[in-house]
């Protein structure tokens, strides 16, 4: 990569105002993943609808007093961590050119997440409506018009779930404390407690989205396809289901909550 580039890159993540409202970021994610929490378990406690994905959280934010300039303050923070993580990219330097542009890319993917995620806020800010699960549903009837798409949508679910399983893993094997400073003692343990729990929740329900994926490709049948809204409320009807989703809105509190601490102890 271009050393102008890199240095230039380098120069703007070492910026103290670019940083500042990186940190902010990592608030504004904690807080959607909050609302998803408290929806997903609203969903229980009502026994109604709600809406438990980025969508309901972030519409939740806009019908608050002054919710609008909020959603336009999360949307901006969204945008700037993930520019912060593009940034980053670029101003990696390994000794390992592997272990270089796998770093690269990671930063990457996340860069983009959170700038989708700041588009969604954008969206609803100006008042339109975004509905992640009839956009998978279309996306899913596309590629079931294709060649071979019953196979392709059966790999995307595959996909989805390799992701869903690394964020277990994350969980599990708390490799997210590597990019943070965490304070020693109890505080340390119970903010890598928190991590862990959300980690393993947030898998846990994009497994369920890889699922009806896969399953929509095998039955041929897009109808079946959805987003976390779709894959929350699937769980309603089954054995245990209700329990499930209480505790995948409390792993999205718990991630919430964990994400004002990264705001602090984040290595950026």
């Amino acid at each position: 990569m271009d050393d102008r580039l890199q240095s230039a890159a380098r120069r703007t993540e070492s910026t103290t105002t670019f940083r500042a409202l990186a940190r902010g970021g990592y608030v504004a994610t904690g807080i959607v993943h909050g609302l998803i929490g408290v929806l997903a378990i609203a969903l229980v406690v009502r026994q109604g609808r709600a809406e438990a994905d980025q969508v309901g959280a972030l519409t939740s934010i806009a019908e608050a007093p002054f919710g609008l300039a909020g959603l336009w303050a999360v949307a901006l923070l969204l945008f700037a961590l993930g520019i912060f993580h593009i940034v980053d990219g670029f101003a990696l330097s390994r000794s390992s050119r592997k272990q270089r542009w796998g770093r690269r890319l990671a930063e990457w993917g996340q860069g983009i997440a959170f700038c989708v995620m700041g588009g969604i806020a954008t969206a609803i800010a100006v008042g339109a409506r975004p509905d992640p699960d009839r956009t998978t549903r279309d996306a899913s009837r596309g590629l079931l018009t294709l060649p071979g798409g019953t196979v392709l949508l059966v790999l995307v679910g595959l996909g989805v779930a390799g992701v869903g399983i690394a964020w277990i893993w994350m969980g599990v094997s708390r490799s997210f404390r590597k990019q943070m400073e965490l304070p020693s003692g109890r505080a340390g343990h119970a903010i890598a407690a928190l991590g862990a729990v959300g980690f393993v929740s947030k898998g846990g329900a994009l497994l369920v989205v890889a699922v009806l994926l896969a399953a929509a490709g095998v039955r041929g049948d897009s109808s079946s396809a959805g987003a976390l809204d779709s894959a929350i409320t699937s769980l309603y009807d089954l054995p245990g289901g209700p329990v499930w989703i209480v505790l995948i809105g409390a792993g999205f509190l718990a991630y919430g909550v964990f994400c004002f601490f990264r705001a602090r102890f984040a290595k950026l």
